[in-house]
């Protein structure tokens, strides 16, 4: 079996613009969901809103820079974990906040935010945190990834989708709302089959290597929702909005993750693979959380 850190997984050139036109219909399908007045909230609730994007954008990154040092994967592994990490967050989050009892508001607010952000964050963060690693610096330096070459990737797939949708959503409201339901279940199905379609292409890899990150999977996602729960709790807020922010911090877009990986990394095998097991894993432990908090209603007086 090869090193991980020398494998490189295949998906073809026209897979892949197909994946990154799937990947901004899914965030067209988000931004069908927010409205200007969404943005406007967050100066209604600064603590909670300033509290959710800290822990996205500075503290899981750090916990994970940290347990990548603990665990001492291979350095593509460490690469991987720390690209998504660095993600804005998933689209099912405002669902699963919405399951558990938690503060949607305060959820859509952050993911309307979040997604703004990593614009111009996420690759500045990767840069940073990849940059200093101890092990995987040296593999991200042969890469030579220009910041400023996947912030404009991420503008294309991330940014231009999303102020159509919130611009359909405020000047045709009736059609965004006929259109916001198909559109967000058929984008993340076809999300969905293209990561399926990655991981069944190149299965003999997925096979070979998922052993390998899966226990950093696990601990990853599980430390991603406790960071964002604690952060919560460390500054006060109600149960109602802790729910909230750990489902926001927890759940990342592992779908721009992997478009990232194959257009940026040569599909590098560790990345990949650690984007691809996230991807699902994410939704189950999500699901699995939500459920959870959906049976235990909000502290009384905690609601907002």
């Amino acid at each position: 079996m090869m090193p991980v850190d020398e494998v490189r997984l295949h998906f073809n050139p026209a897979s892949l613009m197909v994946l990154n036109a799937v990947l901004g219909f899914l965030m067209f399908g988000i931004a069908l969901d927010t409205r200007v007045a969404d943005f406007k909230r967050v100066l209604r609730m600064p603590v909670a809103m300033g509290v959710g994007v800290a822990a996205q954008f500075i503290m899981l990154p750090a916990v994970t820079y940290c347990l990548t040092l603990l665990l001492q994967p291979a350095p593509s592994i460490a690469l991987g974990m720390i690209l998504v990490a660095c993600c804005p967050p998933g689209n099912i989050s405002n669902i699963l906040t919405h399951r558990a009892k938690g503060n949607v508001a305060l959820s859509v607010s952050m993911t309307a935010l979040s997604n703004a952000l990593s614009i111009v964050l996420m690759p500045l963060n990767f840069a940073f945190w990849a940059g200093m690693h101890p092990t995987a610096s040296a593999l991200f330096k042969t890469i030579a990834l220009n910041p400023t070459e996947m912030a404009g990737h991420i503008v294309i797939i991330i940014g231009l989708p999303f102020v159509m949708g919130v611009a359909c959503a405020e000047r045709l409201p009736k059609l965004a709302e006929k259109i916001r339901k198909p559109a967000r279940i058929l984008s993340f199905l076809c999300l969905v089959a293209f990561i399926l379609g990655a991981v069944a292409g190149n299965w003999r890899y997925f096979l070979d290597y998922v052993g390998l990150v899966l226990l950093a999977v696990a601990l990853h996602d599980a430390l991603a929702f406790l960071t964002g729960y604690l952060c919560a709790r460390a500054c006060r807020l109600s149960d109602y909005d802790r729910r909230a922010v750990s489902i926001e911090v927890g759940i990342r877009n592992a779908g721009l993750g992997l478009v990232l990986i194959f257009s940026f990394f040569d599909g590098l095998g560790g990345m990949a693979v650690v984007a691809g097991v996230w991807g699902f894993w994410d939704i189950i432990a999500g699901m699995a959380l939500a459920g959870w908090w959906g049976r235990r209603p909000p502290a009384q007086g905690e609601v907002a």
